[in-house]
């Protein structure tokens, strides 16, 4: 069965499975192997990606239920590594052992999309599905902030709804998705 979807900004379409999880998919099928496999049950978050926006986990995702939707993935994140959130990642060395923080990033994006000044305890519930075993988690704390900052200073200065599908995109995508 042919699925057709967005994959970071590009038309994809598979012919697998439609109950193969869409982790699988990327991973296997597309060769987008920054999405990480963690514990195949949804509660460590190394498999996060977007989907239409929001922070998903990929690894119980059926690939049938992307059908027409927006995936966006680490590698679709930004053009040349240069999100706000990975800016701040890089900023202040953010990775220990790093298998998690490209679900840890695609969460501090999808969060910074919504909610562009978030306090710690908005940090701490928006991050709370995404597991670090080095405990990086007040780096992580920190790295969100000053994503924040950045992304406020590059923001341009209009009356758009910060909720809008398409600054939402732009936000995502360093503007380039």
């Amino acid at each position: 069965m042919a699925i057709h979807f967005t994959l970071n900004g590009k038309p994809a379409t598979v012919d697998v499975n439609p109950d193969m999880p869409l982790l699988w998919v990327l991973r296997d099928a597309l060769n987008m192997t920054g999405t990480k496999f963690g514990c195949g049950m949804a509660l460590c978050g190394a498999c996060t990606v977007h989907i239409n926006g929001d922070a998903t986990r990929s690894c119980i995702t059926p690939i049938s239920s992307v059908a027409g939707k927006r995936i966006t993935t680490i590698e679709g994140l930004s053009a040349g590594d240069n999100h706000p959130v990975q800016q701040a990642w890089k900023e202040i060395d953010v990775p220990q052992c790093g298998y998690c923080q490209s679900g840890q990033i695609m969460s501090a994006a999808a969060l910074l999309a919504k909610t562009p000044k978030p306090t710690d305890a908005q940090i701490d519930d928006a991050m709370s599905g995404n597991i670090c075993r080095c405990g990086t988690y007040p780096r992580i704390r920190h790295a969100i902030h000053i994503a924040a900052e950045i992304q406020a200073k590059a923001a341009p200065k209009t009356s758009a709804s910060a909720g809008s599908p398409d600054s939402e995109t732009a936000v995502l995508a360093g503007g380039a998705e």
